[in-house]
């Protein structure tokens, strides 16, 4: 339901200064049509988006209060990161924080849709006044992932929304792109029987801040130890992949469904924020406006060369050419290049 009455009763699609201007009055209407304009691929959207956030960017405020806390929230399959998630969210907002959460989705390589379940795996959170949840589909690229949710944090934040938690599709490269865009990354395991670091990739330890076997029910001692001893295993293993002279990523344990270890959890996030340092976090932020600068390049040339009139015109004939085998996968690409280097782009 929309929250401005006049744009309601005429169905006209606000303008961008409205939209501005409903973002910063914490309007949730606003805040969901601004993401959905951030994630559309259309040409004449994108363009809309591109102002959308110039206009967010003058907010004279946004340089007086500090940044908003952005976490990455990744684990292996079936960990329960909505029900921490939850939890987690729980816990701030009672403790006077406005939280944001971006659920990435997977989205299907057959058909582009998404499931986009985080609001019913998240019930009691998407109904709190302080949290706003926004399930969004990968579209299947990562270009896509790093622009929309980089972008959507940007409304969050201009909304003002102190913490912005980003939960990921899986275990990945996904992760590393989400890794890439947050202040903290947050990395949910199992204790398992047999090897504990079984699944887990090296590169996830290299780029984890904090760790947590979650699952770990105080009413059940054994699933308790049981974890505990898979957070010592871990530490370990942390141990090896990370130098000495590195942060040393804690190794906590916690139960999402129940609560249990969660502020514990949270004050390790804190303790991260603080070893950054004011210096320190604004170089990595730096850093990341850099890499997400080239990741936008990427993505506005994969757009062009998609809808560029000289590629369509040869598109049917390479791909005839490539699936009856009579040319090489490497030699379609330099035709395909060829043709838009020829061509004007269609922006």
């Amino acid at each position: 339901m929309s929250d401005d009455p006049a744009a309601a009763s005429t169905g006209a699609r606000p303008g961008v200064e409205d939209l501005v201007a409903g973002i910063r009055a914490g309007r949730r209407a606003a805040m969901a049509r601004a993401i959905t304009l951030v994630e559309s691929a259309h040409p004449r959207r994108r363009s809309e988006a591109r102002e959308l956030l110039t206009r967010l960017g003058e907010d004279p405020a946004s340089g007086v209060h500090s940044p908003a806390v952005r976490v990455g929230v990744s684990g292996v399959p079936g960990v329960g990161k909505s029900t921490f998630i939850e939890s987690l969210g729980s816990m701030l907002t009672a403790a006077g924080h406005r939280v944001g959460v971006l659920a990435v989705d997977p989205s299907s390589v057959r058909t582009g849709g998404s499931v986009l379940g985080d609001k019913t795996r998240m019930a009691q959170l998407s109904a709190d006044p302080r949290a706003y949840i926004r399930p969004s589909p990968s579209a299947g690229t990562l270009g896509g992932v790093a622009r929309a949710t980089a972008q959507a944090m940007t409304v969050l934040e201009a909304a003002g929304y102190d913490v912005v938690l980003v939960e990921t599709v899986g275990v990945g490269q996904s992760e590393i792109t989400v890794a890439g865009m947050v202040d903290t990354f947050l990395f949910l395991t199992l204790a398992r029987t047999g090897d504990q670091l079984q699944g887990i990739k090296k590169g996830i330890l290299e780029i984890a801040d904090v760790v947590a076997v979650n699952k770990a029910d105080p009413a059940d001692p054994a699933r308790e130890l049981e974890a505990r001893g898979a957070a010592r295993e871990l530490a370990g293993a942390l141990r090896l992949v990370r130098g000495m002279d590195e942060w040393a990523p804690p190794v906590v344990t916690c139960s999402g469904l129940h609560g249990a270890g969660v502020e514990d959890l949270w004050g390790q996030v804190m303790r991260h924020r603080e070893h950054l340092g004011d210096t320190g976090l604004a170089r990595k932020r730096a850093e990341q406006q850099l890499d997400f600068t080239w990741a936008l390049v990427r993505d506005e040339l994969d757009q062009r060369l998609r809808h560029s009139p000289s590629v369509r015109a040869i598109r049917e004939e390479v791909r005839s050419a490539v699936l009856g085998g009579d040319l090489a996968a490497s030699l379609a690409a330099d035709r395909i290049l060829a043709a838009y280097d020829a061509g004007p782009a269609e922006a």
